[in-house]
Parts: structure tokens; C-alpha cells; sequence
């Protein structure tokens, strides 16, 4: 095979797996004919799965998997996949960051459309900087962490952060944008765009989802990541050579690396084509040394030499590649802070005295200090929750907890017989339950509580029931009773007053959601009486 077959296959494989993470991303929803048969298809004899493997590629990050590890100790499901990628990296570099990972792919191809620098400007730019250091930095903050007790991985994984910044900003404010065109198609005053206008559903729903979907903070996880990509105009692949977590674990792994980059400097006539292809800053050049741990194996160093100076081969001599250039003050730094979050993070005494009544997590997350040892924030339980009920904390879990899941009633409620978000947990920190251990225990995520002075019937104002109708408990949670009240102009009138009975309340709040009386609605859901919490139960 010649290089230039190497770097086609480099870019088919990049490519595939792009591709692959698009469609596993798309898939990690409910299909077509659930939501179609919506009240059929969510029963308590029904224990509905995605369909598709949609944690395939957090099983692939080693990151992931060494980070549970230390943080929760625990080995995540399919976690060979990650051993195995750090297997390859041993005898083959970074392959990962060059062939596989779809973040490294974007920041590739965003990078390679009309660079801003070009000749000496990009020549200059690909050569080694001090920077890139700062993932050494990363690296170790996040290890550290999670020996700890804190799992912040999550927050700068690439594999997390783009799944996050995907399913939770992209493609719910392109589904929005496309949804809008259509709307204005549909009123249009031409036959054909209206006619055009009437398969938008049949075109979006697949990609887009089924619903208008919304999450909180997700304006500025869409910022985040439209700045990430934009740096690719200040320095191809900035994210890869500067800040990647991950790419910092692939450097040291390479140190072993039985594909080696051999210089031929006497054939080198300086110019300086493989320092302007260069993706990773590996310093390519013939009178350079060679950096194999900052070398993502995109071979165009190899490709673009016109006097075959440069060669890839593998060498089977006993011998370790130059160390990462980790530096002093990244070690001592990303120790120090490491180390010293976990703790800093406690201080607001929300995992340890007062538990904010927001805070509702999925149904099945392990106890909060566990939760935080294993949870990736990730965004996938977010992304597979039927009614857009799961969304990412602000300041709901405190500094240690910013974007983990919690659930906000307003936008949807918990399926009482759904059990997605723990099925599709790539960690396990939240437990993958039945529908029927969901039901049977029960499984409490909080308490709905009444607020009379906004409630139609308490209030004298009109009768109303919903809460009682909707609520899925059997027994119901929430019971009424007739009696007479009176309106604010005196009159008397039969009404039925709303009770909730906490013993059978699993706080599911659909009552909330569904409240005639909207923006604060007269029922609410509070976390008080979760099963997962031994505090913050309701002593009756």
C-alpha cells in the first residue's frame, strides 16, 4: 500500500465514523411507531430499548472508562472497547485521534476550508508551541479529580462534549430553524411551497425528532462549541494539539509506538511543505525531532514530500519515541487543581446538608455522591427522554454538579413506565431499571406538593381536577374530595378539593406539567422523598 492509499483510507475511515456517531446520534430517540402508538407502546408489560448500540462510542474513549474507574470503581459496560484503543496506540500512536474520533474529524475538515493562514503565517503556526501543553494540564485535572471523588471528564471529553453540544444545542437549533422555513412555506401564497411545506414532518421528524425540543443552558453549550471550531481558523486542529484530554492520554501511550516517522535530512531541501500539512505540530520537519506524541497519523507529511524525505515504517527495535513534553507547571498545576476541585466543589453543602428541592434526578440515579463519580454529563439520558423532561443543571447540584441531569417539569414529566435514561447511561450512573422495578419498589424521584392559594378549586376561583386525572398512580397519589367553597364575590358553589397522598406519590409530576395554571403551576414536584436519599426523605 502506498501512502497516498493510506491517506485515502484515512479519510474514508474518518468519514465512516463521522457518519456513524451522526447516526447513532439521530437514533439515540424513540422510533416512528412508538411515538405514533405513544399510550400503547409505554405499558408497564412493555420495557421499551433503543433499538441501536448509541453508547458505542463512549465505550470506545479509554478516558471515559479510566475515569469511572478511578472516580466510582467501577468498569463501565464495553469497557474493552477502550482498553482495546489503548492497545492500538501502544503499536500504532494516535491512530485514534487521526482515523476514528468524529470530534478530530470536524476540527479536520472545518480546519481545511479556507484556512486563514496560509504559507509562512501557517508554516509558523504548525510549528510546536509551549500551548500545547495545557492538555497535559487537562489530563491530569481530570485524573486527579476522579481519584478524588468528582468525575469532571465529561466537561472537555471530546467524545461527551460533542455528543452534548449535538443532541442538546446543534440539532435541536437546526430542527427549529428548518421548522420555521416550513412554517413560513406553509403560508405562503404559492401553490408549490405550500405543496413542498406539507413533507417537511416526513423529512425533519427522522433527523430532528418528533417535538419541538428545548434544554436549559443550551444556548451556551452551543456558543462553546461554535467557538472550539472557530479556533480551526486560528491553528488547524487547535482543540487536538491544545486543550483534547484524550489526545493527552494517546500522547503518553505512544511513547511505545512500533510506527515511527524515519528523516532522511540529506534529501530535505527546506521546503517546508510537511510543516505547513502538519495536523498535530509534530515538528515533521528532517532537522527537527520528531514529536510522536503529538502526531495524530494523518500521513500528509509522509504524502506531500516531493524528495521522499520522510517515510512512515515500523520499527520493532526496543526503544521508547521522545517523551511528551508535559512541563513543569502543567504537571504541578493539573495536580493542584485536580485535586483541590472535588473539595471546593463540597462547599456549597449541597451534596452533604441542603438538598435543593430542584434538584430532581432521573429515576434509578445512584446516590449523589455516587452520581458524581460516574455521571459523564454527556447529555445522552437527555437526548433519549421521551418528553424533554431531563435537562442539564445550572446551579440546581452546585459547582459539582454543573450540567448533570435533572428533570424540570414545566417542559415534560417522567413516563411512569419509562425507563430509557438508565438503559442508555454510558457509566451506570444512573441504574438501568425496568419498567417493572421502576413500578414495583416504587422508584421515588421526589413529592408533588400543593400550592392552595394557586390551586382553581382551593382558591374558590373554578373547579378543576387534572392533577387528580392524570395522575398515573394506582392507587392515585392525588385524591379529592367534594365540599363547598366560596368565590371571591361570596357566592357558594360544589367543588372537589385535590389531596396528595405522599405514601403513593413517586413524584413522575405530569400533575405539574399538565396544571391548567401555568408558568407557576398550583402542583409542584420538589426532590423531597427520593428513594436514592436517606436525607432528604419524608418522615411520615
Amino acid at each position: 500500500m502506498t501512502i497516498r492509499h493510506l491517506v485515502w483510507l484515512r479519510r474514508i475511515s474518518q468519514t465512516f465514523f463521522l457518519c456513524l456517531f451522526i447516526f447513532l446520534l439521530t437514533e439515540s430517540r424513540l422510533s416512528q411507531d412508538t411515538y405514533i402508538n405513544y399510550s400503547v407502546a409505554f405499558s408497564a408489560d412493555n420495557d421499551i430499548r433503543l433499538e441501536q448500540p448509541v453508547t458505542f462510542f463512549f465505550q470506545l474513549d479509554p478516558l471515559v472508562g479510566l475515569t469511572s474507574l478511578l472516580s466510582g470503581g467501577r468498569l463501565i459496560t464495553g469497557f474493552l472497547w477502550g482498553a482495546g484503543v489503548l492497545l492500538l496506540t501502544l503499536f500504532l500512536g494516535r491512530v485514534f485521534c487521526g482515523f476514528i474520533c468524529p470530534f478530530g474529524t470536524i476540527h479536520h475538515a472545518t480546519g481545511a476550508v479556507r484556512p486563514a493562514l496560509k504559507g509562512k503565517r501557517m508554516i509558523q503556526a504548525n510549528q510546536k508551541k509551549p500551548e500545547q501543553r495545557i492538555k497535559y494540564f487537562l489530563l491530569l485535572f481530570v485524573l486527579l479529580g476522579a481519584i478524588a471523588g468528582l468525575n469532571l471528564c465529561g466537561l472537555i471529553d471530546p467524545i461527551a462534549l460533542l455528543f452534548r453540544s449535538a443532541a442538546l444545542s446543534v440539532i435541536p437549533a437546526l430542527g427549529a430553524g428548518l421548522r420555521s422555513i416550513f412554517d413560513a412555506m406553509a403560508n405562503s401564497d404559492f401553490n408549490i411551497l405550500r405543496l413542498a411545506s406539507y413533507s417537511s414532518e416526513v423529512l425533519l421528524a427522522p433527523v430532528f425528532g418528533y417535538n419541538i425540543e428545548t434544554y436549559q443552558t443550551a444556548w451556551f453549550i452551543g456558543l462553546i462549541f461554535i467557538i472550539i471550531v472557530f479556533l480551526n481558523r486560528i491553528r488547524p486542529r487547535f482543540w487536538c494539539r491544545v486543550l483534547c484530554p484524550l489526545g493527552a492520554l494517546m500522547g503518553i501511550f505512544s511513547m511505545t509506538s512500533l510506527l515511527k516517522l524515519k528523516k532522511h535530512s540529506e534529501r530535505c531541501t527546506d521546503c517546508n511543505l510537511c510543516t505547513k500539512h502538519c495536523q498535530g505540530a509534530a515538528s515533521p520537519h528532517p532537522k527537527q525531532v520528531w514529536e510522536a506524541s503529538e502526531c495524530v497519523a494523518c500521513f500528509n507529511c509522509h504524502d506531500v514530500c516531493p524528495e521522499k524525505a520522510l517515510a512512515f515504517s515500523f520499527t520493532f527495535k526496543p526503544e521508547l519515541n521522545r517523551k511528551p513534553d508535559i512541563g513543569r507547571r502543567a504537571l504541578l498545576g493539573g495536580m493542584l487543581s485536580g485535586l483541590s476541585v472535588p473539595f471546593l466543589g463540597r462547599l456549597d453543602g449541597r451534596q452533604d446538608k441542603t438538598a435543593d428541592p430542584r434538584l430532581i434526578r432521573p429515576p434509578g440515579s445512584l446516590p449523589e455522591k455516587e452520581f458524581l463519580q460516574l455521571c459523564q454529563r454527556c447529555g445522552l439520558c437527555m437526548k433519549a427522554c421521551p418528553t424533554n423532561a431531563l435537562n442539564p443543571t445550572l446551579g440546581e447540584a452546585g459547582m459539582a454538579g454543573f450540567w448533570t441531569p435533572r428533570l424540570i417539569m414545566a417542559q415534560g414529566y417522567c413516563e411512569y413506565t419509562c425507563s430509557l435514561c438508565g438503559s442508555v447511561c454510558p457509566t451506570g450512573a444512573i441504574a438501568d431499571i425496568t419498567v417493572k422495578e421502576k413500578i414495583e419498589r416504587p422508584v421515588k424521584i421526589g413529592s408533588a406538593y400543593l400550592d392552595r392559594g394557586r390551586c382553581l378549586p382551593w382558591s374558590g376561583n373554578a373547579p378543576c381536577i387534572v392533577c387528580e386525572e392524570v395522575c398515573p398512580a394506582s392507587p392515585k397519589a392525588i385524591y379529592v374530595k367534594h365540599e363547598t367553597v366560596s368565590r371571591p364575590t361570596g357566592e357558594k358553589f360544589e367543588v372537589q378539593l385535590p389531596f396528595v397522598n405522599l405514601k403513593q406519590c413517586v413524584g413522575c409530576g405530569i400533575c405539574e406539567n399538565k396544571c391548567p395554571v401555568k408558568s407557576l403551576p398550583a402542583i409542584r414536584t420538589i426532590s423531597a422523598g427520593e428513594s436514592r436519599s436517606l436525607e432528604n426523605q419524608i418522615l411520615l
